[in-house]
């Protein structure tokens, strides 16, 4: 796929055609796996870990591995816009039109500057509020997943070549399982109303997780439920959405909706959610 451009009409309004979201992912996998080299140079060196003016912490592999990802896409997908975590912190916030791209250089920026190796690199394609193909890449796990018309994870190196389909695992979430679920919660994030949900549910087994692992986890059929009852940014989720609904999974608000993308006057800003692997397990009324 190197060198791949896929010329879309000038309006970025124009869906795209379904048979082309495998090849989007591809062009984003590629993309994730160049600015990694650069993310993991610097994961091995000094960040210079600082606050933004919402006191969230960035570092240097947020901007320059963003800087990297948002060069690409103007060759590769120079006709779609992208609203990107570092520049809309700064203001740069493009016009949309239905269809756009959302990027989180480095999500989990708190388990980067931790060493814990559980942070990733999130592109997604949203085409009409909906996330429709999407790759989370953790470069220090050496896994990357990809979510279009079906969702697959594969094994590759910081700089590597994209593995063929061949090489590549499908993967489905996983039927609910009788003797209870398996929840994950945010390694960073927990509070009285997450507590409360999982409450309600008949939970066997309950693991922390940092960044968009989690949705990868329930995509996988390692888990079956993640709630997330506190602030998050639709490029911290639309990736990990992607590739959660690719694999038959669900990312609902609190109205039991499909999560909505493209909300420019509410800065991009996501509601609570709840991602479900076995769609069995929905409640028929809303939580809220």
């Amino acid at each position: 796929m190197n060198g791949t451009k896929i010329q879309m009409p000038p309006a970025a309004q124009q869906k795209v055609a379904c048979e082309d979201r495998d090849t989007i992912a591809e062009i984003f996998a590629a993309i994730a796996l160049r600015a990694s080299v650069e993310v993991m140079r610097i994961y091995a060196s000094d960040c210079h870990a600082r606050r933004k003016p919402d006191q969230s912490p960035v570092c240097d592999a947020d901007e320059q591995a963003e800087a990297i990802i948002l060069e690409q896409l103007a060759v590769r997908l120079p006709h779609l816009p992208v609203v990107a975590e570092e520049a809309s912190a700064r203001g740069d916030r493009p016009r949309c039109g239905s269809s756009f791209i959302l990027v989180d250089p480095v999500d989990g920026t708190k388990e980067f500057l931790s060493h814990t190796g559980e942070f990733t690199i999130n592109i997604a394609l949203i085409e009409a509020g909906t996330p429709i193909a999407g790759v989370v890449y953790a470069p220090a796990l050496d896994r990357l997943w990809l979510g279009g018309t079906k969702a697959f994870v594969c094994t590759v190196a910081p700089g590597g070549v994209l593995p063929p389909v061949s090489a590549r695992h499908a993967i489905h979430v996983r039927r609910a399982p009788s003797h209870g679920l398996t929840a994950l919660a945010s390694r960073s994030h927990s509070n009285a109303e997450t507590e409360a949900f999982l409450g309600r549910l008949a939970i066997a087994e309950r693991h922390s997780a940092g960044s968009s692992l989690k949705f990868c986890a329930v995509a996988e059929g390692e888990a079956d439920v993640y709630p997330r009852f506190g602030p998050t940014m639709e490029w911290d989720t639309a990736a990990g959405d992607a590739v959660l609904r690719a694999a038959g999974g669900l990312v609902l608000g609190l109205d039991n909706q499909p999560l909505h993308y493209g909300k420019a006057t509410e800065l991009y800003r996501n509601d609570f959610f709840i991602a479900w692997g076995d769609r069995a397990l929905v409640p028929e009324k809303p939580i809220a």
